[in-house]
């Protein structure tokens, strides 16, 4: 068969094009033998293990503020989230919690002292965190939110949110609820007078009462920051009410604990909880919990590291002014084997 002159031109095209594409790579290559194998600055082994040089852009310092207790796996997955995007995006970060929420407002005060380029925020406590957060942003220092506040963070004039709506969030774990046939469940808020808490539990109830109108939810007020305190509070009402055959917890280490005091009060109960872990998983893989409802913390952290980069960059806003919804979703055992090794990498 004969070759037209347009197929030799095509070929002599693709020819110079895969020479060119030989001569880039190789010279790349030389050049990059040079230079710091994560390109342009090289990464940040020192200090806090944040931050450290993915991009060869101006060195940021971003503080985030959280309400995380000690001891918390679930900010344990937030901050690893922040940290990874503070090494991708060459940020200096600053990392700080403080579950009461004047220390935390003097930790975010502290941030803008410091004359710090971004700020990321959680408000579990809106009108203790939100005015300072606001005097942030007047300075002129870009301010996301994330986790808790969402009903709030337009009003104090930070930029973008990531975390999960919770009042739908509990709403669809009281739907599982109702197919599963629970009829009283005891809802377990282990930070009194967060908004967040009250809004999954008041979402279980109407969640719930959609399947099942007869059946009830229960608040139970426990010290999260004291697990024995919580096994023992958890232990009393399941021996003084059998009646409970279902216990919510809205944090991986309450619901874990709340395994044990089932057992120790003899309760058939069963347990389900808000937030994963890889304890967590575990214990969804050998049916002592039964399922998470998971908000992706790590993506939390990581995404309001990224949005405060992007800010500095280009002014972008992530999201256009409405939260970037990071959840909910369920794991159950159906699909917890997919998130296990995450989960063990300290990423789920």
């Amino acid at each position: 068969m004969s070759v037209s002159s347009s197929d030799h031109r095509s070929r002599f095209i693709r020819a110079i094009q895969a020479l060119l594409v030989a001569v880039i790579v190789f010279g790349t290559a030389g050049t990059l033998a040079a230079c710091s194998s994560t390109g342009g600055r090289p990464r940040d082994t020192g200090g806090n293990g944040s931050g450290g040089g993915g991009v060869d852009t101006p060195r940021y310092t971003v503080a985030m503020v959280s309400h995380g207790a000690p001891g918390d796996t679930f900010w344990d997955l937030v901050r690893a989230g922040a940290e990874d995007a503070a090494k991708k995006d060459n940020i200096d970060l600053r990392y700080s919690s403080s579950p009461q929420a004047p220390d935390q407002a003097n930790l975010v005060q502290n941030a803008i002292d410091s004359k710090v380029d971004g700020l990321a925020v959680t408000m579990p406590t809106p009108e203790a965190i939100g005015p300072v957060a606001q005097k942030a942003v007047k300075a002129g220092i870009p301010v996301v939110g994330l986790n808790s506040g969402m009903d709030y963070y337009k009003k104090y004039g930070l930029s973008s949110f990531f975390g999960q709506d919770e009042s739908v969030a509990g709403q669809q774990a009281g739907e599982r609820l109702g197919k599963d046939g629970a009829k009283k469940v005891l809802c377990v808020i282990h930070e009194q007078g967060n908004p967040s808490q009250e809004a999954r539990c008041g979402g279980i109830k109407k969640g719930l009462q959609e399947s099942n109108p007869s059946a009830s939810v229960e608040n139970l007020y426990v010290n999260g920051m004291d697990l024995t305190s919580v096994q023992s509070t958890v232990q009393a009402k399941l021996a003084q009410d059998r009646s409970i055959h279902w216990i919510m917890g809205l944090v991986a280490p309450v619901a874990l604990t709340a395994v044990k005091a089932k057992e120790a009060a003899g309760s058939d109960a069963k347990v389900a909880t808000f937030d994963t872990d890889a304890e967590l998983v575990k214990a969804i893989k050998d049916g002592s919990i039964q399922w998470a409802v998971d908000q992706q913390p790590y993506l939390q952290g990581y995404l309001a590291v990224d949005a405060i980069w992007l800010a500095k960059r280009n002014g972008s806003v992530i999201g256009g002014g409405k939260p970037v919804l990071t959840g909910p979703s369920f794991v159950d055992k159906s699909n917890v084997s997919k998130i296990e090794d995450a989960a063990k990498e300290g990423l789920r």
